[in-house]
């Protein structure tokens, strides 16, 4: 009988996930995890166990040299681990052998103090020999770069609106720039305005004077002044009368003839000889009121403003001076040095003075109305200049009238 021979390949093992129990794990990852478990850290073990933090670390991460005495480290480790609920041999003996640290006794050299290194040899070592620079825990998070919190797309945004507010700006300069610009075009004919105005055409010829130059009004601004003002309805004079004063033998188609007029004796109506006698042209123009006039009797300075500010009249009056006021809208303005020496003129009588002697007297209306509500008629006999030109006055009028 043959029999059937048997299958001697080898059944390939298969891959099984691991278990806990799988991992080799050693004494720091054992100690961190309780210590985890207990919500400690290395300064609250530090605060508990009067044990620095950097010998814990030391013993997590079984390292020796960071002990400056070799000799306290079993104590060290059987504390933390009893600390941490675990076995303190047992936690030595694995430490021990882990870390290749040999217990010494008596006056062995390993057991003397070790000495610290200095501070050079500490910098000397790099950035990786702090313990809480560059932590051994894996879950502790790695520090973040600068750079790693700039995004890109920010950095373009934030340079185009750099270049936009640079591009308005610049805009907004050379608008301006260019507003504000003045171009001046020349021309070969001198402008008609500038070439028929002489700059000193007003220049007295005369050389210099000793006082300052008054230009008075011309002829047509003075008339303009003066000049009645219109009526707004004309005033008519009716020239017929009534119809029982006329005479047919004298006005009519029964009139007498030229010839026979010396022999014959007519009486005409007063009231139509009055209509016959008034002119045909009608009256537009209001009666020209009462002038005004000022008058000086001592030396005195005035100056007489229009209502638009320009002056009219500026001179040292002198006993006697005289000067009409326009009769315009708007009253002018007076002002003098010496009050006590100016008069008023109106309606043959005489209204002041306008101040106290030696007082000045400013922005005074010469009104009419004005000036018999403020001032009171004067007696001529008060003031001894005023009775000198009444006097003269009076004279020249009797001498014009011989």
């Amino acid at each position: 009988m043959i029999g059937r021979r048997a299958d001697t390949t080898d059944i390939a093992d298969v891959a099984k996930p691991k278990g806990f129990d799988d991992f080799e794990l050693r004494l720091g990852d054992v100690m961190r995890g309780e210590r985890a478990t207990l919500g400690k850290s290395l300064l609250d073990v530090q605060r508990e166990l009067r044990i620095k933090a950097s010998y814990i670390a030391a013993i997590e991460g079984c390292d020796p040299s960071a002990f400056d005495t070799p000799g306290f480290i079993a104590g060290y480790v059987r504390s933390y681990a009893r600390y941490l609920n675990m076995d303190p041999d047992h936690a030595f003996a694995v430490f021990c052998q882990e870390s290749g640290f040999e217990v010494a006794h008596g006056m062995s050299a390993e057991a003397s103090v070790i000495k610290k290194p200095s501070r050079e040899e500490r910098l000397g070592k790099g950035p990786g020999s702090d313990i809480f620079a560059a932590p051994a825990t894996p879950f502790v998070p790695a520090a973040e770069a600068v750079w790693s919190h700039i995004e890109p797309r920010a950095v373009g945004s934030s340079l185009v609106l750099l270049a936009l507010i640079g591009g308005i700006g610049w805009g907004g300069y050379a608008v301006l720039q260019e507003v504000q610009r003045v171009q001046v075009a020349p021309v070969e004919q001198t402008p008609v305005v500038l070439s028929d105005l002489d700059p000193l055409d007003t220049v007295s010829s005369t050389g210099s004077t000793s006082g300052p130059t008054i230009e008075t009004p011309r002829a047509d601004a003075l008339d303009r002044l003066y000049r009645p003002q219109a009526l707004d309805v004309p005033v008519l004079v009716a020239r017929d009368a009534p119809i029982a004063t006329l005479d047919p033998r004298d006005i009519g188609t029964f009139a007498a003839p030229a010839d026979v007029a010396p022999q014959v004796v007519t009486r005409v109506d007063p009231t139509l000889q009055q209509a016959l006698e008034v002119p045909s042209v009608p009256r537009v123009v209001e009666d020209v009121t009462p002038g005004l006039t000022m008058v000086a009797v001592r030396p005195s300075w005035v100056r007489v403003r229009a209502a638009d500010g320009t002056v009219i009249f500026e001179a040292t009056m002198q006993p006697g001076d005289t000067w009409d006021a326009p009769l315009t809208e708007e009253a002018p303005t007076l002002r003098t040095g010496e009050s006590g020496a100016i008069y008023f003129a109106m309606n043959d009588k005489f209204y002041g003075p306008v101040g106290d002697t030696g007082q000045v007297t400013s922005n005074l209306p010469l009104e009419i109305a004005g000036l018999k509500e403020t001032y009171l008629p004067v007696d001529v006999s008060t003031d001894e200049g005023l009775v000198r030109y009444a006097e003269a006055r009076a004279a020249s009028v009797a001498q014009g009238s011989d």
